[in-house]
C-alpha cells in the first residue's frame, strides 16, 4: 500500500504543479518559487498567486474531501453505489444553492452556505427515514441507498423547476455551479475548505477503526467492540460534512465520490483505504481540471475552458454503467 500511496502522491504533486505552471502563460519552476518568496515578476504574480495557485489548492482539497466522503459511505454501507452524488446528498446541496440563487438572488458565500445547509438537511432526512423504516441495526443498509436515490430524483426535478423560473443570467450562473467548477476558486474558499478539513480529518482518523469493523458487517463489528448505531451515525455525519464542504467550495463535481473508492480498491487488490481513496480523488480532480482548463482550449480550436465537472461526468457515467452491469452479473446489483 505504501508504494501505491507514494505513486499517487507523486502523481498529485506533478498534476498540482502542472495546473499552476502550464497554460497559455507559462511559468518556470524557479520563477514560481521566486514569486512565493515575495519577488515581483510582472505579469506572473496575479496569474499564479491569485488565479492558478488557489485553484490548484482548492482542487486538491476538493479531491481529498470527496474521495474520503465516498470511501466512508461505500465502506460503511458495503455498497459501491452509496456515494453522496448517487444517494441524494449532493442533490440536496444543489437544490438549496439553486433556490438561494433563483429565489433570493444569493451569490458567493451565501450560495456556499446554502449548499452546505441543504446537504446536511437532506442527509438527516435520509437517515431518519431509513432508520425509521429499517430499524436501528440496518439504518444504513441498502434501504438507505434506495431512500437516497428517491430523494435525488425529487430534488433533481426541483432544480429543473427552479431553473425554468430563473432569468437567463441567473440560470447560466446556476448551471455552471451545478456542473461543478473551480473557475471561481479563490483563497477565501480554499481557506474555508482547509479549515473544515483540519477539523474533519482527525475525526475521520479516530473513526477509522469503527469503519473497518462495519465493513465486515454489524455482527462482526459488535463482536469487535464497536457500538454499531453510534459509530454509523458519526461516520455518516463526518462523510456528509466532507461532501458538503467540498460542494460548497466547488459545486457538486460529478462522480468524484463515486469513483475514488472503487479505483482505490482495485489498485490495492480489493482492500479499502481512506488514504488511497483521498489521493485518488485528488488525482482525478487535478487531472480533470488540467484537461478542462488547459488541454481542451489548446488542442480544440475555438474551444474555451470547461468546468471540471464536465470531464469528471464524462469519466463517471461509463463507470457507473459498467458497475451496474458487472454487479448485476454476479448477483450483487440492485
Amino acid at each position: 500500500m505504501r508504494t501505491i500511496s507514494a505513486g499517487l502522491g507523486a502523481a498529485a504533486v506533478v498534476l498540482f504543479f502542472a495546473n499552476v505552471l502550464l497554460g497559455s502563460y507559462l511559468v518556470s519552476l524557479p520563477d514560481f518559487f521566486r514569486l512565493l518568496a515575495g519577488e515581483n515578476i510582472p505579469g506572473a504574480g496575479f496569474i499564479v498567486l491569485e488565479n492558478r495557485l488557489p485553484r490548484a489548492v482548492a482542487g486538491t482539497l476538493v479531491g481529498v474531501a470527496f474521495g474520503l466522503a465516498g470511501s466512508i459511505f461505500q465502506t460503511m454501507l458495503r455498497n459501491p453505489l452509496a456515494s453522496p452524488d448517487i444517494i441524494g446528498i449532493s442533490y440536496g446541496a444543489s437544490a438549496s444553492a439553486v433556490a438561494a440563487m433563483v429565489l433570493f438572488g444569493a451569490a458567493g458565500f451565501a450560495v456556499s452556505a446554502a449548499a452546505m445547509g441543504g446537504a446536511l438537511a437532506v442527509a438527516l432526512l435520509i437517515y431518519l427515514l431509513s432508520h425509521r423504516q429499517a430499524g436501528p441495526s440496518n439504518a444504513a443498509s441498502g434501504r438507505l441507498v434506495l431512500v437516497g436515490i428517491g430523494f435525488a430524483a425529487v430534488l433533481q426535478a426541483l432544480v429543473h423547476y427552479l431553473l425554468t423560473r430563473a432569468d437567463i443570467q441567473t440560470a447560466q450562473a446556476a448551471l455552471v455551479w451545478l456542473t461543478g467548477s473551480l473557475n471561481s476558486s479563490n483563497w477565501d474558499r480554499a481557506g474555508a475548505l482547509a479549515g473544515c478539513l483540519l477539523v474533519l480529518l482527525p475525526a475521520v482518523a479516530a473513526l477509522s477503526r469503527s469503519l473497518r469493523g462495519l465493513e465486515m458487517g454489524d455482527d462482526a463489528a459488535a463482536g469487535l467492540g464497536v457500538k454499531v448505531a453510534p459509530a454509523r451515525l458519526y461516520l455518516m455525519a463526518a462523510a456528509v460534512l466532507l461532501a458538503a464542504a467540498a460542494t460548497a467550495a466547488a459545486g457538486p463535481v460529478a462522480f468524484i465520490s463515486f469513483l475514488a473508492a472503487p479505483i482505490a480498491r482495485r489498485l490495492l487488490g480489493g482492500r479499502g483505504s481512506l488514504t488511497v481513496s483521498a489521493l485518488v480523488g485528488t488525482v482525478i480532480v487535478l487531472a480533470a481540471d488540467f484537461t478542462a482548463a488547459t488541454l481542451v482550449p489548446q488542442f480544440l480550436p475555438g474551444a474555451t475552458a470547461l468546468p471540471v465537472g464536465v470531464v469528471t461526468g464524462a469519466l463517471g457515467a461509463p463507470f457507473l454503467l459498467w458497475l451496474l452491469v458487472s454487479t448485476n452479473r454476479v448477483g450483487r446489483g440492485g
